[in-house]
This record gives C-alpha cells, sequence and structure tokens, in this order.
C-alpha cells in the first residue's frame, strides 16, 4: 500500500509542471509523512504498557524496549545496534520466529521477535485482509521489523533520563 502511494505522489510531481506545484506536493507529502508519524507514534504509546519508560521507536513501526536504561550510556546508539543485530529477518534462523499480541488499548497488533524487548506495531490499515489470521499479520510485522533492521532510522526515543 506505501509503495503504491508513493507511486501515485511519484507521478504527480512528475505530471506537474512548474515550481509551484512541486514546492505545494513536497509540502502536502511532508505534512502527510509528519500525520503518519504521529498517528505510528500514538499508536505505540498505547500499545506499550506505562510502566516501562525508555523506548525507542523505529521509522516502520519496531521499537526497543529498555530494561534499564542507567546501564546504557547512549540509548540511540544502543537502539540502532540492537536493531542492526536483531532486526533482518534471516532465513531458517531464530530471526524468522515471531508471536502476535493483539492490543487492548488501540486497534491493532505487536509482533514479537527473537530480541528482548523488541516488537513491532502492526495497523490493520496496513494490511489488504478485515480480518487478517495471525500468520498474515506476524509475517507483515517481521517484514516492517526487517526493513527497521536493513535501514535503522529512529524517529521518537522516550527516555527517563530526560524527565
Amino acid at each position: 500500500m506505501r509503495i503504491i502511494i508513493i507511486i501515485l505522489l511519484n507521478c504527480f510531481i512528475l505530471a506537474s509542471c512548474g515550481n509551484e506545484n512541486k514546492d505545494k506536493e513536497s509540502k502536502i507529502e511532508l505534512e502527510k509523512n509528519e500525520v503518519e508519524t504521529k498517528s505510528l507514534l500514538d499508536n505505540v504509546k498505547l500499545a506499550i504498557n506505562p510502566k516501562f519508560k525508555d523506548w525507542v521507536l523505529f521509522e516502520n513501526g519496531t521499537y526497543i524496549i529498555f530494561d534499564d536504561i542507567n546501564q546504557i550510556d547512549n540509548i540511540e546508539n544502543e537502539a540502532i545496534k540492537l536493531m542492526k543485530e536483531f532486526g533482518p529477518v534471516h532465513a531458517g534462523g531464530p530471526a524468522g520466529d515471531f508471536n502476535v499480541i493483539s492490543l487492548n488499548k488501540t486497534k491493532g497488533w505487536v509482533v514479537s521477535g527473537h530480541g528482548y524487548g523488541m516488537y513491532t506495531y502492526v495497523n490493520p490499515s496496513e494490511l489488504e485482509t478485515n480480518s487478517p489470521d495471525d500468520l498474515t499479520i506476524g509475517v507483515f510485522g517481521r517484514s516492517k521489523r526487517n526493513n527497521d533492521g536493513q535501514n535503522p532510522n529512529i524517529i521518537y526515543v522516550n527516555s527517563s533520563k530526560n524527565n
């Protein structure tokens, strides 16, 4: 779905005649990305048990919860290190394993993998079916985690050290 939206946006950009329209479309795309990020962040905040104060959210919805932030010098560096290690999916290994957890406080699911404290949020609107089974949800969440592992881009850090 995301790829289709990107392709459509690119078609509109290529079809525009002047710089004025291009600037407007760039602004619209930026605003859309900000809305998507805010929506993702809001859903992830509702997905995480409030007792966990230290976590990092990546661009595709994968987040890592840290138990003891006091043992970590730089939470962002540690999160990227863990994401590079446990995010990418390798066929036939534990990186392909997952568990699907239904959420109570927001729509969707989280998919856990073999990385301790690593979860990926999946919104129902991301899936092509209205009644997805755990396999569909899990495989999709695993692919999102793989994308975050291949290109780890942090979009939010929640840290008790900042309070």
